[in-house]
């Protein structure tokens, strides 16, 4: 819960890995408890340490559900790779219906995943922590690198309101 608001608040980290040459990710989630600062709950969420070669953890975006707030965070390596995940589906972006309408109807796990890739492949060409950790974990990167960059949303359909 964001402290002094009731809103009940929920940090997802989205965990990224690649095999066969595919970006990879599955999603963890917890609630965020009175007085937890959201980057230490999408910490111990990711399963990294401080000194983890080449780890980032980012927060990527916040979204709105029935249930309160989920605060997104993005973390590379995941740690548990073996564990069940899905391919990354490029163009799993959603957008709003027009430029006052800016929430998507409706936002899928690979929405939220593609988001997450498009905005590190953002950061590892304006960050210099991100362009570090992508060269110690270059397997990830370089699919990461293929998406295009971007911090939010997707190209907007026309607009459908008037």
């Amino acid at each position: 819960m964001i402290p002094g608001t009731g809103i009940p608040t929920t940090v997802e980290v989205v965990l990224l890995s690649q095999r066969d040459g595919r970006l990879r990710y599955r999603t963890v989630q917890a609630g965020l408890r009175s007085g937890a600062f959201p980057d230490d709950v999408a910490l111990g969420l990711s399963g990294l340490k401080l000194c983890t070669p080449g780890g980032l953890l980012h927060s990527t975006s916040w979204r709105h559900t029935p249930d309160g707030l989920v605060l997104t965070y993005a973390a590379l390596p995941d740690r548990r790779p073996e564990l069940a995940t899905a391919d990354v589906t490029v163009d799993g972006m959603r957008a709003g219906i027009g430029p006052l309408v800016p929430s998507p109807p409706s936002i899928d796990a690979d929405a939220v995943a593609a988001h997450a890739c498009r905005h590190l492949a953002l950061l590892r060409t304006t960050d210099d922590l991100a362009a570090d950790a992508a060269r110690s974990q270059p397997e990830i990167w370089t699919l990461i690198a293929k998406l295009t960059p971007g911090l939010a949303g997707s190209p907007h359909p026309p607009n459908l309101l008037c």
